[in-house]
């Protein structure tokens, strides 16, 4: 069990580089470091929950295109301004939503919550184990050397990300790939998982407003995990230019 100071610490060393802020000024992120949960399979709230997001989804859509959604606009441009195709490779979020008609996947509790939650609000979020980790999460561009193990047909396979490409790490290597596409087997969640990392990440047109509230969202979600759930929570953004007067 991780006491909240040890988790307020590891959000602590959490950063952003600049060259990312540099792609997109309007980029936040809030972070969630999670303790105390009582893992499991699919189960009858989460169905519910999956259920509901489906539900809002189809009618967020109502005959309109996925890609034509605000947000998904926004990180489809974000993508193209590092070089990534997003016919190709897209954000969690919109491949959910696409997801949406057939039904949403349906993985372990902590995932399915967090998935509901991304269709819920229209935000990308992402869930990792935090046993998993070598040093805090950091967001940058990627060199090309930056190992990456990924599952390739049922088997661990290495992988390494384009030069110049946003990705997360830690002092082990890549944890997700093209900012919020595809997150690595090392620290994946799964039905064993305790201790959690939760990223939620926006562009512009979304407010910060209502990044809080699906933070908010998730946080009282993630509390009935269990009885003894610590949560802590952190909020990452570009530090504003300061333009001197005449």
């Amino acid at each position: 069990m991780r006491n909240p100071e040890t988790l307020q610490n590891f959000l602590g060393g959490a950063w952003v580089d600049a060259s990312v802020f540099s792609l997109r000024p309007d980029y936040r992120a809030v972070l969630l470091a999670v303790d105390g949960l009582v893992p499991g399979p699919s189960d009858e709230a989460s169905e519910a929950l999956l259920q509901a997001a489906e539900v809002s989804a189809r009618k967020v859509l109502d005959g309109r295109a996925v890609e034509d959604l605000p947000h998904v606009a926004a990180w489809r441009v974000a993508y193209k301004s590092f070089g990534a195709k997003p016919q190709r490779t897209r954000n969690s979020l919109e491949a959910l939503l696409r997801r949406t008609a057939s039904g949403l996947p349906r993985v372990n509790r902590l995932t399915d919550v967090y998935n509901a939650v991304s269709v819920l609000h229209l935000v990308p979020v992402g869930g990792e184990d935090l046993a998993g980790y070598a040093g805090p999460p950091r967001l940058l561009r990627a060199t090309g050397r930056e190992p990456f193990d990924a599952i390739a047909g049922g088997a661990e396979v290495l992988e390494y990300p384009e030069p110049g490409e946003v990705v997360w790490r830690d002092d082990a290597g890549v944890t997700c790939r093209r900012w919020n596409w595809r997150q690595g087997h090392r620290t994946g969640l799964s039905e064993d998982t305790t201790t959690a990392l939760f990223i939620l990440d926006a562009l512009q047109p979304m407010t910060d407003e209502a990044l809080e509230a699906a933070a908010d969202d998730l946080a009282d979600r993630l509390a009935r995990f269990g009885p003894d759930v610590k949560i802590t929570r952190r909020r990452i953004a570009a530090v504003p230019t300061v333009k001197e007067g005449n």
